[in-house]
């Protein structure tokens, strides 16, 4: 069965549904507090799961920005380093999780019409329409977070 499997005229469905990956891609990472910060522990899975959506394709990361900011905040500095590396280098902005982003559905909705594209590889073929839809599930779950 195992040789099946591995035969080169059966397609690999993990390449089927998801397909390699190619271009120019800026990683941000953000935590929200500094024990998030330091323990590393959140920044690591984010990390994790930027990696592990790049893997296979020929794609470069040219950069990485990491910040330990709330999502409720408009101005981090690293993210807007991380945007202005994605029109210098005509990349993509990869993160892990749409709420790494932003909390802010008015904050996403300004981003998705400033022209650098963003993937969150958490859902990753997710349209306008949807990444309104969570942009504002994201905002109210910080409402109910710190009313």
């Amino acid at each position: 069965m195992r040789d099946c499997l591995d035969s080169p005229t059966l397609f690999n469905l993990r390449e089927a549904a998801i397909p390699a990956h190619q271009g120019k891609f800026v990683a941000y990472f953000r935590v929200s507090t500094d024990r998030q910060g330091k323990s590393g522990l959140g920044l690591e899975a984010q990390k994790k799961s930027v990696l592990d959506y790049l893997n296979g394709g020929r794609w470069e990361l040219t950069a990485e920005f990491t910040e330990v900011e709330s999502g409720k905040r408009s101005d981090r500095p690293e993210l807007d380093k991380a945007l202005a590396a994605c029109k210098k280098y005509k990349a993509k902005l990869v993160i892990a999780k749409l709420d790494r982003l932003s909390r802010n559905l008015a904050f996403i909705a300004t981003l998705m019409d400033s022209g650098v594209e963003f993937v969150a590889v958490d859902n990753p073929h997710a349209n306008k329409l949807t990444i309104h839809i969570l942009a504002a599930v994201a905002q109210h779950e910080r409402e109910i977070i710190r009313p």
